[in-house]
């Protein structure tokens, strides 16, 4: 495939405890770099396409750390911005049993929180691009964020690319008034909306009937999600995982699809949790693909469903596995030894 996407936002330091320890018993982190529109990139590499990540990195060498990670999974970093002066960090404290994941931001003032319009030329960027995604994270940066993000969708929409959205709403970076005039402006220039059911009522307000706490979730509540929003922004497509969390460790897992008419969900897995960090991106990674390949919405469906479990097996935040391996997985696999 030679289908060029593109993926804009923040890329950052992850400092993560080793053998499930608690922030208060680490003595030492390993350090991995993610953020949510890189894992998507990665994703894409992986399954062949013209990825290119876009962002703004600090001219240093933690900065060029992070730009060479993409890097050398394939990923195109050709319209990366440089300047500024740090990286984001973020600290994951990974969950086992009953005890839940923690993370902790360190992310204000990095280099793409305070990134400015004259640092992306998007008529370049865009040039032979068809394709556009972001995530509702990269808007709630900064002001000037949200308006660069703006500004981007709209030259993706007038050079005719298909554009989509992961909502992603985070309570740490702005709250639900804000999040919702933001991303209600920037949903006019979205076709494939990926929201699951918290991030549809922390952004819009719109609920789905399923307490999310308890690990119950209301599929028809979500298909009734999902039409209120196509209705609300004339969405071609909305997509979600589902996460049916049993404890921090085990969870089960599948999609929904709704494109207005036709509702699908994929097969339920069950999942060991090695990592979590990364599920939903690598979810967006196999809608993207399988969607430029042609697939008909239940394999759609199943394969953003299979890449997503198997993302959860993998420690850090990219998915690293070749489409043969989320194809042999759609429909459910054993994970039984390949000899």
């Amino acid at each position: 495939m030679s289908e060029k996407v593109i993926t804009f936002g923040e890329i950052m330091l992850r400092l993560t405890p080793p053998d499930n320890k608690r922030f208060i018993q680490a003595d030492s982190f390993n350090a991995i770099y993610g953020g949510g529109e890189a894992n998507v990139a990665v994703s894409l590499a992986n399954y062949g396409l013209d990825a290119h990540f876009v962002t703004k990195l600090p001219e240093n060498p933690i900065g060029q750390a992070a730009l060479n990670e993409v890097r050398r999974y394939g990923v195109k970093t050709d319209y990366i911005a440089r300047g500024g002066d740090r990286l984001g960090i973020y600290y994951c404290e990974s969950g086992a049993s009953q005890r839940p994941s923690n993370v902790i931001y360190d992310r204000a003032h990095s280099a793409i929180a305070e990134a400015n319009s004259e640092d992306f030329d998007w008529d370049e960027i865009f040039g032979d691009a068809d394709w556009f995604h972001f995530t509702g994270i990269t808007p709630a940066l900064s002001e000037d964020m949200a308006e660069i993000t703006k500004e981007a969708a709209s030259k993706a929409q007038e050079k005719g690319l298909k554009i989509s959205c992961d909502l992603n709403y985070r309570s740490q970076l702005w709250s639900q008034e804000e999040a919702e005039e933001v991303m209600t402006e920037l949903m006019e220039y979205v076709d494939i909306c990926i929201a699951n059911e918290e991030d549809a009522e922390k952004t819009f307000g719109i609920e789905s009937g399923s307490d999310i706490e308890s690990g119950e979730i209301n599929i028809e509540g979500y298909k009734n999600v999902a039409q209120q929003l196509i209705d609300k922004f004339d969405f071609e497509l909305v997509g979600s995982h589902l996460r049916i969390s049993h404890s921090a460790s085990d969870n089960g897992w599948l999609v929904v699809l709704y494109d207005g008419d036709n509702f699908v969900q994929s097969t339920q897995f069950e999942i060991h949790i090695v990592d979590r960090v990364g599920g939903g991106d690598s979810f967006a990674g196999g809608l993207i693909y399988s969607y430029l390949e042609g697939k008909e919405l239940q394999e759609i469906a199943e394969f953003g469903a299979a890449a997503s479990c198997l993302k959860q097996s993998i420690p850090g935040d990219f998915n690293h596995v070749s489409i043969d391996e989320v194809e042999s997985t759609s429909g459910g696999s054993s994970g039984r030894v390949k000899r």
